[in-house]
Parts: structure tokens; C-alpha cells; sequence
């Protein structure tokens, strides 16, 4: 069942009419109403954003909605490995979880971030995925161990809000911070703007480079794009005539599993804060980050309440986005519906 897993698996020409259209609801057009219809949202992992924003657009989509949450008395613990002997903490696996819920609800939203222990296992987004597999409904992905693609619709939607060129320089930037943080919002982050057409650079120091297979993603949709990305570790060179620095931090992939190591490696990497000094070399950047983020570690206070920050337009978005999101995905199981009541039933004869 089609659903929505990364940004770049829409053409881009679909991921405009989304923003368009996402756009349209912000400046106050009324959402179509699905009646009747049922949402599911399941958490794994904390959420501000991105748990408000679902409830508010199920409402304004008239959809039912079935909330879920995993620990304490929430949800039972969920084994995605096939062929586990399940004798330790998982209760479920994701096989019968992930049917049941599709029983439920038309569409299933799910937030299952990488655990940051194994490698392999987070490459492969085994919880997400399967879900996507046994659900029998369209899943909507709202963070998995890879990809964060409703933040990355919402941060298109806030750089056509403030007309930020196709072609203008794009700065995805590492930050430092006190953990180790999944690669989610990188990747997608990365991927949209090649996506756009931008420049887009990745500023990171040494051993911060996003894993291979996503920088292959993006230098292919720069490419098909009519954009560019260069990685550098050269701030000067990187911050110079750019229109955005969106900042992030992320964990090493040599270190991955290693928090001891990981913590070894950045220990001299404070000064990867962004302050007003960062933003004074760029073009009257807009400064951009997906939130909750920790002041005066990842971005000084003077940028943040600065002139040069649209963190809270941004997340205002994350509704209008995923409103438009989810407006476009229950109407196309409505035109399937509509077909399906349409298309003649064979006759059975009597033998």
C-alpha cells in the first residue's frame, strides 16, 4: 500500500503541489473532510511537533483518531526480526502489531527512531519498514531510523513562505551536543534540498559525513535536480553568500554503538555551536533547525531570538504540511474506493 516513507520518493513536481497546497492552508483555505475515515498514530519515541500537529490536522480532516504510545502502559514491546525466538522484553512482533492495526484504521502513522546500536539494523529501518510491510494501509512515516520526510515537507513549505531561490545556497550544518542523534532529520534535510535544486553544503567535521548510500541519494537528486552539494569541513568557505543555515547534530558513523568513543571524538568540537558570528558571513541567512533544540550548545541565544531565525514559522508548518499530506492520501483512497464500487463484479454461474 503506497503511503509516504521519504520525500524523495514523490516526483518532484507532487512535492510542490504539496507545499502549494500546504501554503493555501496556512493562509486560512478549509481542509477537505474525510468523515467516517480513521487515522492511527503510534509513537515509539518522544514528540512535541510532530504529536500536536497530527491531532490538529485529523481534526481539521474530520478523521477519527486512534493514538498510541509505546512504554510504561502504552503499547507492547514489538519485535521486527523475523525468525526471533522471542523469550526476552518484546511481547509482539510487528507481523501481527502491524495487521492489526490495519484492521483499525485506514491510514497508520508511526514515529520508531534508530536506536544508535546497531548499525545495520538502523540502515535497514527494520521497525518502519515493518510496519510498511504488514500493515495492509498506507503508512505515513513520521521519523524512523532513517528518514524524517514531514519535517522535510515543512521545511520546502517554509522556504517558499519566505522565497528563498530555487537556486540559493543551502547550509546543512553539524552541531555539537551532548548525545549522539540519529541521522533522520540529516538525511531528509540533505535530501529535500538537493531535491529543490539548490547549492547545498554539508558542513561537518572530520568523521561527521552522512552515511554513503545518502550522499549518493542526494548527489543523484542534485543532479536530476539542476542543484549541486559540496561537503566540506571549511566554515569560512561554506557560511560565505549562503540564503540558509539549518543546523543539526548527528552521531558518528565510526562510532555507532560506541557512546564512550563518540563522546572521545567530539570532546574538542564545542565551538560547532552557530552564533551571531556564523551568520554575519552568510547573505541574511535565514536560520533554520527542526526543534526542540538546546540553547547556547547547538545555537547561541542571539541567533535564536535573533533576526535570522524562523524556527517557529517553521514549525507552525509542520501542520500545514501534514495536513496537506494527509488530505492527499485519504482522497486517493477515496478515487480507489470510488473505482473499485465502479468496476463490474464478475457473475458467478451456477455450475
Amino acid at each position: 500500500m503506497k503511503g509516504f516513507y521519504t520525500l524523495q520518493d514523490l516526483p518532484t513536481a507532487d512535492v510542490e503541489k504539496l507545499v502549494a497546497r500546504a501554503l493555501h492552508l496556512r493562509a486560512g483555505a478549509s481542509a477537505r473532510r474525510f468523515d467516517g475515515k480513521a487515522l492511527g498514530i503510534l509513537f515509539f519515541n518522544p514528540s512535541l511537533r510532530t504529536q500536536a500537529s497530527f491531532q490538529r490536522a485529523a481534526g481539521k480532516l474530520g478523521l477519527d483518531l486512534v493514538q498510541l504510545q509505546s512504554g510504561g502502559n502504552g503499547v507492547w514491546g514489538i519485535e521486527c526480526e523475523d525468525g526471533a525466538v522471542m523469550d526476552a522484553g518484546n511481547a509482539e512482533h510487528v507481523r501481527e502489531a502491524a495487521a492489526v492495526l490495519g484492521r483499525f484504521v485506514d491510514v497508520l502513522a508511526v514515529r520508531a527512531f534508530a536506536g544508535i546500536q546497531s548499525l545495520d539494523r538502523d540502515l535497514r529501518d527494520a521497525l518502519m519498514n515493518g510496519f510498511r510491510t504488514h500493515a495492509g494501509v498506507p503508512v505515513v512515516n513520521m521519523e524512523s531510523a532513517l528518514w524524517h520526510p514531514c519535517q522535510a515537507l515543512a521545511d520546502w513549505a517554509t522556504m517558499e513562505l519566505f522565497e528563498v531561490p530555487k537556486r540559493a545556497k543551502f547550509v546543512l550544518t553539524w552541531a555539537w551536543h551532548p548525545k549522539p542523534l540519529p541521522h533522520a532529520v540529516p538525511n531528509s534535510t540533505l535530501c529535500m534540498a538537493t531535491q529543490r535544486g539548490m547549492d547545498v553544503v554539508l558542513l561537518r567535521p572530520e568523521g561527521y559525513d552522512l552515511h554513503e548510500s545518502i550522499l549518493a541519494e542526494a548527489r543523484a537528486l542534485a543532479q536530476a535536480n539542476g542543484g549541486t552539494l559540496t561537503i566540506t569541513s571549511d566554515r569560512e568557505v561554506a557560511l560565505k553568500d549562503a540564503s540558509i543555515v539549518y543546523a543539526k547534530s548527528w552521531a558518528s558513523l565510526g562510532c555507532w554503538g560506541k557512546p564512550e568513543a563518540e563522546t572521545a571524538q567530539r570532546a574538542n568540537l564545542r565551538d560547532w555551536c552557530v552564533d551571531a558570528s556564523w551568520m554575519r558571513r552568510t547573505d541574511h541567512a535565514r536560520f533554520m533547525h527542526c526543534l526542540p533544540v538546546r540553547r547556547n550548545v547547538v545555537v547561541a541565544d542571539e541567533v535564536l531570538d535573533g533576526p535570522w531565525s524562523v524556527v517557529i514559522d517553521q514549525a507552525e508548518n509542520r501542520l500545514h504540511a501534514q495536513t496537506a499530506l494527509l488530505e492527499s492520501q485519504f482522497a486517493s483512497l477515496e478515487r480507489k474506493s470510488q473505482i473499485r464500487a465502479k468496476s463490474p463484479v464478475p457473475l458467478e454461474l451456477p455450475q
